[in-house]
């Protein structure tokens, strides 16, 4: 029987039966202005084939320089996942040959990593902490790009022809592996997804990368196998590639769950293979065999010599590293005197950046939460799009609460003065110049509204002399509508008692 015939074991049953370990290895493109080892040009969208050099096409005869900002953004990594750095390592070619590896060979490090030996604490979304070893984190360089044309997929079974662009053969790469994550059980794929969750976090923070996602900048491998029990061996594992989202990271793990799971139910066997993952099917199929160390004939690349990075630097690199995201978020939350629901949602809604840079600019903890976790983060949703693409920034949502706190406008008439914001009409200041929307705080206006309202409804005059505050909200009403909302609406409660007394 084949993994691909099976239909799949209900989640909950897969995992009462089954102990899952998974192992993530993930791929970060570095941020440098040139390759790994030549002086290529790096940067996104570039026309293809026009970031080459003869080394990065693998010509004869030329020979790599090692990226020595390449090789301190390896170390600020390997630092904060509490890693210890190599006093010496070296680089290794993997050989194997792929249309896009123009050398035939990737040079990587094999059995001498620059960082080794750390782990890193993932939060999970009900604030339970989980402990990842980290096995490694290695130095090496990126592959080119294939585009399969024509065909339904865009793989390349069924494609018509292949293009390769090698504008980002030899981007420097580092590749942090992990010991096989125990323990997690049902959580599994949870926690596979806030691991990597947490080192986006972390490069970006130690700025080494975009950590784009959706440009490749991050993308993760997910090995997954299941045992009978915990005391069990480990099962034989499968490596689906190339995952470049955090809810297809957990999709792709809760999937290779259930389909194992058939597999070893139906008396077949797990082979040892990477697989595809398919975001719009949510389900993986077969890619080849998967070759173990020895299949890449590794063995120490002959052009360049070992690195040997001084402790000095080191601890230099290390004294320099900033505060890491976890700590951040623990901080901030004291600071800003949020309870931990709220500051996970801020943390899953992406808001953290943004709340602090408004707090910055003037506004308080809970003001900055309301606009952008209430009405700007119903714009963000419904315009499918992030919190940071809308066209509004923290110092205009600063501006905003301060007219707010003012007093000059009201909650209702801010909203509106957002949408002005954010249609282009300028800061919020201009926004509400230009529509007229400054609270009326005019007695003389106001007392004008009041009487025009009590005069149509003398009955709810009445009721409010003899006692009955109830109906006092349908003559405020009427002054709102009057003064299209513009109106302080306490005000103009105490304008009206006055005036009925």
């Amino acid at each position: 029987m084949t993994a691909t015939t099976v239909d799949l074991v209900d989640y909950a049953d897969a995992t009462r039966r089954y102990d899952p370990v998974i192992g993530i290895e993930v791929h970060v493109e570095l941020g440098t202005l040139t390759k790994m080892f030549c002086p290529a040009e790096v940067s996104f969208g570039a026309e293809p084939n026009t970031q080459v050099t003869p080394v990065s096409l693998g010509l004869p005869g030329a020979l790599p320089v090692v990226n020595g900002k390449a090789v301190e953004y390896a170390i600020r990594i390997g630092l904060a996942l509490n890693c210890q750095i190599a006093e010496t390592c070296r680089f290794a070619r993997k050989n194997y040959f792929y249309p896009d590896v123009p050398k035939n060979f990737q040079t990587s490090q094999y059995d001498e990593p620059i960082a080794y030996d750390g782990w890193i604490d993932v939060e999970l979304e009900d604030g339970t902490v989980f402990r990842v070893e980290i096995e490694r984190a290695h130095m090496e360089e990126d592959a080119g790009k294939n585009t399969h044309v024509g065909g339904a997929t865009g793989r390349i079974h069924g494609a018509e022809y292949s293009l390769v662009d090698y504008n980002r053969a030899g981007i420097p790469l580092v590749e942090i592996v992990t010991r096989p994550i125990t323990g997690a059980g049902d959580r599994a794929p949870e926690v596979a997804r806030a691991y990597v969750q947490t080192l986006r976090d972390i490069f970006r923070a130690l700025d080494v990368s975009e950590a784009r996602m959706e440009r490749g900048n991050v993308r993760a491998d997910v090995n997954l196998s299941l045992r009978p029990t915990p005391e069990s061996p480990l099962g034989t594992r499968t490596e689906t590639k190339n995952v470049n989202s955090f809810r297809s990271v957990e999709r792709a793990v809760r999937y290779e769950i259930s389909r194992q799971a058939a597999v070893l139910d139906a008396g077949g066997t797990i082979v040892q293979e990477t697989r595809h993952w398919h975001e719009d099917t949510g389900i993986t199929t077969s890619g080849r065999v998967k070759s173990d160390a020895e299949d890449y004939r590794y063995f120490p690349e002959p052009d360049l010599v070992p690195i040997a990075p001084p402790r000095e630097w080191i601890e230099e690199i290390r004294a320099g590293l900033p505060e890491l995201p976890v700590a951040r978020r623990r901080r901030l939350q004291g600071e800003w005197g949020y309870a931990d629901a709220e500051m996970r949602d801020v943390v899953n809604a992406g808001a953290i950046d943004l709340i602090e840079a408004t707090v910055a600019a003037g506004t308080s903890p809970a003001g900055a939460r309301k606009w952008w976790m209430g009405e700007l983060a119903r714009r963000a949703k419904q315009d499918e799009v992030t919190l940071e693409e809308l066209s509004v920034t923290p110092a205009q949502i600063a501006e905003l609460q301060g007219l707010v706190d003012s007093g000059r406008i009201n909650d209702k008439l801010a909203r509106q003065v957002l949408e002005g914001v954010l249609a282009g009409e300028g800061d919020p200041e201009q926004v509400v110049t230009a529509r007229g929307l400054e609270v009326v705080s005019d007695d003389g206006a106001l007392l004008a509204a009041i009487d025009e309202a009590l005069a149509a409804q003398p009955d709810v005059v009445e009721k409010v002399r003899g006692g009955n505050l109830g109906p006092v909200g349908a003559i405020i009403g009427a002054v709102m509508k009057a003064t299209r909302g513009q109106a302080d609406a306490g005000r103009v409660r105490e304008l009206i008692l006055e005036r009925i007394g």
